[in-house]
């Protein structure tokens, strides 16, 4: 590992044993995980301890049950170019931050490593061997979505 490269933000554990995640609180830091930290994906839901414990998403539209927990790369495709990855997390934490309005407020981002064991209905990873990483603190969606105003032209998000 590069000794200049920034170190992932550190675990605690708790007195019950259970490990307590680190909060990522920018989208530079955020960005610095995934440029060094990396492959990392993002995933919306109430918490790592429950979709740790049920490895499993299901398809909104069928039901049904699929072989892993639904997640979207926060890894930078060549095709971005030399643009910032700052705007790069920004639009990974943006295509999806409707969720949390939906779900009325009751799902938060976290980062996370797993194993790709197949792709949902969006063609999104799904993931298995779950390792928890971070939360996305709540002030970072805002800070993308100030990022992503500041463009040429606002993207919309995804609504998947």
């Amino acid at each position: 590992m590069d000794e200049t490269a920034p170190v992932p933000p550190e675990r605690r554990t708790a007195p019950d044993g259970v490990t307590e995640l680190p909060t990522v609180s920018s989208l530079a830091e955020l960005g610095d995980l995934v440029e060094h930290h990396g492959p990392l994906y993002i995933r919306w839901s109430r918490s790592p301890a429950g979709d740790v414990r049920d490895t499993h998403s299901a398809d909104h539209l069928t039901g049904i049950t699929m072989p892993g927990l639904s997640a979207n790369p926060l890894e930078v495709e060549k095709w971005w170019g030399d643009r910032p990855v700052r705007l790069w997390v920004a639009r990974r934490l943006y295509d999806y931050c409707h969720l949390r309005e939906e779900r009325d407020g009751d799902v938060r981002p976290w980062t996370l490593r797993g194993r790709e064991v197949a792709r949902g209905p969006d063609n999104e990873p799904l993931l298995r061997d779950i390792e928890p990483v971070c939360w996305i603190d709540l002030a970072v969606i805002e800070e993308a979505e100030e990022e992503v105003a500041r463009q040429r032209r606002p993207w919309g998000p995804m609504r998947r």
